[in-house]
């Protein structure tokens, strides 16, 4: 389960300083009153950004592990929330989808880098439309970072937000809560696939 460790700290500052060493859980978030024999679990180290480690504790009683992610990574993606931001950015400046993606992911192919895209647009629009609904304050933003960005008056939302929204980190989606993925709704269109082997006669 992740829970938030709250600090300003950008990434490469967590990194330098070794900021997962200073994480404190005091309490096991299942039992408030002790005897599960709450422990500290060591740490475990994310792929991207590379050098990064998130510290964790365990409840023996209830065979769950818990870890404190900085308000600078996102949950359940690589790399960090400025990163998904920008991402956003290109795509909400752009002229298309197409024409955003080309200046930000030139390793892989064209459908391959949009389903990326897309991937973290629909995350945090999700996001957005679900702070609108839950802060009142929040009631004259459109569910984009633009809009977020000008209400909030803050350089970069996403962080600002994942400190601002704290109370509904559990029910929020990642990248900047921690809740579940959003299901895409399904087609409705069935198709007839029709049985292996050899064509009938």
């Amino acid at each position: 389960m992740q829970l938030r460790y709250a600090t300003n700290l950008d990434v490469e500052q967590y990194i330098e300083s070794k900021a997962w060493s200073d994480a404190k859980l005091t309490h096991c978030p299942l039992h408030p009153k002790g005897g599960c024999k709450f422990a500290r679990h060591g740490t475990y180290s994310r792929k991207f950004p590379d050098g990064v480690k998130i510290a964790r504790w365990y409840c023996s009683k209830g065979h769950v592990t818990f870890s404190m992610l900085p308000d600078c990574l996102c949950s359940r993606l690589p790399g960090t929330l400025i990163e998904v931001e920008d991402v956003i950015n290109q795509m909400e400046n752009s002229s298309s989808q197409e024409a955003a993606v080309e200046n930000i992911r030139l390793d892989i192919g064209l459908p391959g880098a949009l389903r990326w895209m897309r991937r973290r647009l629909f995350l945090i629009r999700i996001t957005l439309m679900l702070l609108i609904d839950l802060v009142t304050s929040l009631g004259d933003c459109q569910p984009t970072v633009s809009s977020f960005r000008s209400v909030l008056g803050t350089e970069f939302v996403l962080p600002q937000l994942r400190m601002f929204a704290s109370p509904y980190l559990d029910i929020l989606p990642p990248p900047l809560g921690f809740g579940p993925r959003p299901e895409r709704k399904k087609s409705k269109k069935s198709y007839f696939q029709h049985k292996t082997g050899t064509d009938p006669p």
